[in-house]
């Protein structure tokens, strides 16, 4: 070996792991605006970020490989069709090196929930791995490499509340989002997102996209209300419990708004305060013991960090 390349390897071998944030998208509404006509939905919708999720981190290895800890690790499988793998491969593939890191992640949010936890994952591999890789990759790029891997994965690798159109592949910054909290609960399903599209019936919506700044948690929640979720329905059909967890949220003191995140089955009420909040999550976990139920900010502004 010559001594350039084993400087390099010995360097690349002491490289530090990079992590990287991996936060819960909220589908603050989401509406069905049309179908193309190779049967994907188009949509439009405000994603925003709330202050839990998982975390990745990568490390220098001589092959690719994946372990997985965290309260619902044992949902996932670490095989090929692991989309952390799937985003590695992609992603070397797109820059034209081995996929050759040691990956591991925290698997904090439940699976298959609606709020991206697996593109969430996805995206912040892809984020990992650049930084790792030393790839000139901005976001733009990434979010490219992410659409194949899934809708959302896009407006999570921008990681920051912002309106998304088409499949997923359109994605503008949205007005700045006020100070608020966030109820997230899961009743312990896992809903997958196909079924719940072919479950939806009834026409298409139009979009919903607003240009006025809320001042407050109280006018977020005004100006939600006009729009809505137009999978809450199919996801009720397939799965019943998510109208129980609709309405244990509506019931909470202090529920500005209460909403189904994506294609469920994870619910959200939003809230102006913390201490209402986590009063309110307390209440509910008290109610639901077998329950996901956490309180978490909303951020208005959650780009990946290390």
């Amino acid at each position: 070996m010559k001594a350039t390349e084993q400087l390099t390897t010995m360097l690349a071998a002491a490289a530090p792991p990079v992590a990287v944030e991996a936060p819960a998208k909220i589908n603050l509404y989401l509406h069905v605006v049309g179908r193309r006509a190779d049967g994907y939905h188009l949509l439009d919708s405000l994603a925003a970020f709330a202050g839990i999720g998982d975390t990745v981190e990568a490390a220098p290895a001589k092959a690719l490989g994946l372990s997985i800890d965290g309260p619902f690790a044992h949902d996932l499988g670490d095989g090929e069709d692991n989309l952390v793998l799937r985003a590695a491969h992609a992603l070397a593939a797109a820059s034209g090196r081995q996929a050759a890191a040691r990956i591991h992640l925290t698997k904090r949010l439940p699976v298959a929930s609606g709020i991206g936890g697996g593109s969430a994952d996805a995206a912040a591999t892809l984020h990992v791995l650049a930084r790792l890789w030393r790839l000139d990759f901005g976001p733009a790029a990434l979010a490219a490499i992410g659409l194949a891997l899934g809708a959302d994965v896009p407006v999570c690798v921008y990681g920051r509340s912002a309106f998304f159109a088409g499949i997923g592949e359109i994605v503008t910054p949205a007005p700045a989002l006020p100070p608020a909290w966030l109820v997230l609960t899961n009743p312990g399903i896992a809903l997958a997102t196909p079924h719940v599209f072919k479950a939806r019936s009834g026409s298409f919506s139009g979009p919903g996209r607003f240009e006025a700044v809320p001042a407050n948690a109280a006018e977020l929640a005004t100006v939600l209300r006009l729009r809505g979720n137009d999978l809450t329905v199919a996801a009720i059909q397939l799965a019943p419990v998510i109208g129980t967890v609709l309405a244990e949220l509506e019931a909470l003191p202090g529920a500005l708004l209460t909403r189904m995140s994506g294609s469920g089955a994870t619910c959200f009420a939003l809230f102006a305060e913390q201490a209402a909040a986590e009063t309110a999550a307390e209440r509910l976990r008290t109610r639901q013991p077998g329950w996901w139920v956490v309180a978490a900010p909303l951020l208005a502004n959650a780009p990946p960090t290390g």
